[in-house]
């Protein structure tokens, strides 16, 4: 198997026409232990890459020139694919790729293999999982969290932009039992390219600028994600009330929640308890008392900012996580999970600081 050591890896990017293919793309592009060899995107077949993506022109990739359809990869010379398909169309072709003699490893960046129970997936996406078999062996992909899982995994499924902020936040003080499992309220908002590139009437910019809205109030596919999680850690069945906005910016996500401190705890050890589970992690930075994460400090970057807050109500404080939707929200968390995968240092390809202005 090629690797760090030997031939650089040979990576394949289905789905590289969207806004999370434009980014892994540009990530592995810097990335020194790989070696892109097919781009795919259905409905893009036979166009150059500079015509979808002008701002990847200057790029200078060993191959391919021009975007290849689906139905006419070869996937014999290939060790990883990351599949940015939409949600939905990746299931059967992954579990053919799956199924293949000398099969490569999966990074899918859907939401096809996030949710373990195949019977909330249907529930939540209206269609019954394709590949039931597969998704029994898919790794969460939250790369602080499941380090171990990840390096020996086939198919890691990256999760959502909206759970990896919350979860970055809750996850270990839920398990230092620094805050109570109950009552979480979490409110979101995110730039518009979490809607994806394709064109939508409520996406167009009169109908976004100058304005936030709430959408997908109390029905969000993300908020069973993160129940699913939360409720791993905290070894009960939970749920979560959770909204999202969006914000009239384009890349950007920031989620405030709302927790009940546990008996006996204060906010001081909530944030003892985050800064002692990230003490090791390069991309998450717990802020120093007082200071507010923001997403123009992290734009562009694999970063996550984390602050905690007493609240006004006794007993109460607020966790605030800011990340880049597209990066450590998508396409860097997924690199990321690669670096994991074969052994790579783990900020391989993403060592890029945040843009600002």
């Amino acid at each position: 198997m090629r690797g760090k050591t030997k031939d650089p890896l040979h990576v394949a990017l289905l789905g590289a026409s969207g806004y999370t293919g434009a980014d892994a793309l540009r990530l592995l592009a810097g990335h020194p232990g790989v070696r892109i060899t097919l781009l795919s995107a259905h409905s893009h077949a036979g166009r150059a890459l500079r015509e979808i993506h002008p701002h990847l022109a200057s790029l200078e990739l060993p191959a391919p020139s021009r975007i290849e359809d689906i139905k006419d990869n070869a996937w014999d010379d290939v060790d990883v694919v990351f599949s940015c398909l939409p949600h939905g169309a990746g299931q059967e072709i992954l579990a053919k790729l799956a199924a293949r003699t000398s099969p490569p490893r999966i990074i899918d960046l859907s939401a096809d293999f996030r949710l373990r129970d195949t019977g909330v997936y249907a529930q939540w996406y209206g269609r019954e999982h394709s590949a039931p078999k597969l998704q029994a062996s898919a790794v969460y992909g939250l790369s602080e969290f499941y380090r171990d899982d990840i390096a020996s995994a086939n198919l890691v499924a990256c999760p959502g932009c909206y759970p990896t902020a919350v979860l970055a936040g809750l996850l270990p003080p839920l398990q230092a039992k620094t805050i109570d499992a109950g009552g979480v309220i979490i409110d979101a908002k995110s730039g518009v390219s979490g809607a994806g590139r394709a064109v939508k009437e409520a996406n167009l910019f009169t109908e976004v600028a100058e304005g936030v809205h709430p959408y997908a109030v109390a029905s969000h596919r993300h908020a069973p994600e993160i129940e699913q999680e939360l409720s791993r850690a905290a070894g009960q069945q939970l749920l979560v009330s959770f909204t999202p906005h969006l914000v009239p910016m384009n890349r950007g996500e920031l989620t405030t929640s709302y927790v009940t401190l546990a008996p006996d705890c204060s906010v001081a050890d909530v944030r003892e308890s985050l800064e002692s589970f990230y003490r090791d992690a390069p991309f998450i930075r717990v802020l120093p008392d007082g200071d507010v994460p923001a997403t123009r400090h992290v734009r562009g970057s694999n970063f996550c900012h984390i602050g905690v807050f007493a609240d006004r109500v006794p007993g109460r404080a607020i966790v605030v996580a800011a990340l880049d939707n597209l990066v450590k929200g998508s396409s860097g968390q997924a690199v990321q999970n690669m670096n994991l995968m074969f052994g790579f240092e783990e900020s391989e390809g993403l060592r890029s600081l945040p843009l600002f202005p």
